[in-house]
């Protein structure tokens, strides 16, 4: 695979209105149900950046910052922070949006998605334009993310 993409090619934004089943026993957004839309938004930005099917091999630096309650209206932004092989690093920022617009981090979490061919065997991904130092920045960690998972397969985790 010779294509390339950028980063604004395959980004994604979601937003979700919290309901009563969203809920936690003490009133909070469910971690699964955020963990669900988190790993819903890096799928689908695989898709958008592979064109492939695509599945999760893990989401890691997951950290819930702050929280969200009934009727928030949460938003996630998904983007591709790096390109391997046959995977891709996902960066999800998780937002709660106030009615005049101003987003409060409330989580950052980090997927790790694998394309798939048409026989589910791990397939080439188009390589990730990086524009800009930021983006470069995160290319950057992104390499040192992956060499801690490296370490923790090693370590048998």
């Amino acid at each position: 695979m010779n294509d390339a993409k950028k980063v604004e090619d395959s980004r994604v934004e979601t937003f979700h209105i919290v309901k009563p089943n969203d809920l936690n026993p003490a009133g909070r957004l469910f971690g699964g149900a955020l963990m669900q839309w988190i790993d819903e938004v890096a799928g689908l930005v695989a898709l958008r950046h592979t064109g492939m099917n695509v599945t999760t091999a893990s989401v890691d630096d997951l950290h819930f910052l702050q929280s969200a309650y009934l009727s928030d209206i949460v938003v996630l932004v998904g983007r591709a922070t790096y390109v391997g092989n046959t995977s891709m690093e996902i960066r999800v920022d998780t937002y709660v949006e106030t009615k005049d617009g101003m987003r409060k981090p409330i989580n950052r979490a980090y997927a790790t998605v694998v394309a798939l061919d048409e026989n589910d065997k791990p397939t080439p991904v188009p390589r990730l334009i990086i524009e800009g130092p930021s983006q470069q920045m995160e290319w950057e960690g992104a390499k040192k993310r992956r060499e801690m998972r490296a370490m923790r397969r090693k370590e048998g985790f």
